[in-house]
C-alpha cells in the first residue's frame, strides 16, 4: 500500500481534532499516568496524563506536560500552590475509570470521587495517591518551565517516595511493568497492553549483546562469564 506524505500545509489544512490525534500518535506508545495532587484546603485533584517523562536518575526526576492554560488548569493550580503531587501508573483493570478523569469537572467536584477511584494518604506526603495503582511516586516539585512555542508547561518533581509490590522489583534494581498489568497510550485515547520481546545486556563498543532475564540475569552462565563486569560494578 502506498505511503501517504504530508506537510505543514497539509497538516495546517487539516481539520482541527483530526490534526490533533493524528500529531498525538506519531510519538508513539507512552506511559499512561494519574496525576494525583490537592489544594491548601486538602480538595483532591486526578488527571490522566500521557506526557511523563524520565528526565534523570541522579536526584530522580520526572517531568511532565500541563496544556497552555485558556482556562483554569486544577492539577497545575494545586502543585503550585502545595508542591507536592504523586504520579499513579494505570492498571488494565480500570483504565475506564482513569480515561474518564480527563472531563471538565468543576474545580469543587474530586475526579477520584466522580470516576470512583480511591485516594490514598500517606501520613508522610501530602498529595493522594491512587490506592488502586500498583505504582505510586510522589514527588516534590522543584521547576516550573514555560515553553514559549505553544504556550505549555512543564512541571518537574523529584521523586521522594516510591511504593511498588515487592514481587515486581528485581534484584538488579529493574522494575518488572509486566508484573503489574499496567497499560500504555498512543494517541489522545487508546490503550494498550504490553509484550516484552528481550530485556539485553549493557551495550558496548566491539561487545556483543546477549538477552537478559526479566531479573537482569545472562541466560547462559557463557555469557555471565563472559560478560562479568557488567554485573559486578
Amino acid at each position: 500500500m502506498k505511503d501517504i506524505t504530508l506537510s505543514k500545509n497539509d497538516l495546517q489544512a487539516m481539520e482541527q481534532r483530526a490534526r490533533t490525534r493524528l500529531v498525538n500518535s506519531l510519538s508513539g506508545f507512552k506511559s499512561a499516568n494519574l496525576i494525583g495532587s490537592c489544594d491548601s484546603q486538602g480538595a483532591a485533584n486526578l488527571a490522566v496524563i500521557s506526557s511523563v517523562v524520565h528526565l534523570g536518575s541522579h536526584p530522580p526526576l520526572f517531568g511532565f506536560i500541563v496544556r497552555p492554560c485558556k482556562r483554569r488548569r486544577h492539577t497545575l493550580d494545586n502543585i503550585l500552590e502545595t508542591k507536592h503531587f504523586t504520579i499513579n501508573s494505570i492498571g488494565a483493570d480500570f483504565v475506564q475509570k482513569a480515561h474518564q478523569t480527563s472531563a471538565r469537572y468543576p474545580k469543587s467536584a474530586s475526579e477520584f470521587k466522580a470516576v470512583g477511584l480511591t485516594p490514598y494518604y500517606d501520613d508522610m506526603f501530602p498529595a493522594p495517591f491512587v490506592l488502586e495503582s500498583a505504582l505510586k511516586i510522589g514527588l516534590v516539585l522543584k521547576e516550573q518551565i514555560s515553553i514559549e512555542s505553544n504556550q505549555t508547561q512543564m512541571l518537574i518533581g523529584e521523586v521522594i517516595t516510591i511504593q511498588a509490590p515487592k514481587r515486581a522489583v528485581m534484584p538488579d534494581g529493574y522494575l518488572d511493568l509486566e508484573a503489574l498489568d499496567l497499560v500504555t497510550i498512543s494517541g489522545l485515547d487508546s490503550y494498550h497492553v504490553t509484550q516484552r520481546l528481550h530485556r539485553l545486556s549493557y551495550a558496548k563498543p566491539n561487545k556483543s549483546l546477549f538477552p537478559l532475564t526479566h531479573e537482569g540475569t545472562p541466560t547462559s552462565w557463557e555469557a555471565f562469564e563472559h560478560n562479568l563486569t557488567h554485573f559486578v560494578r
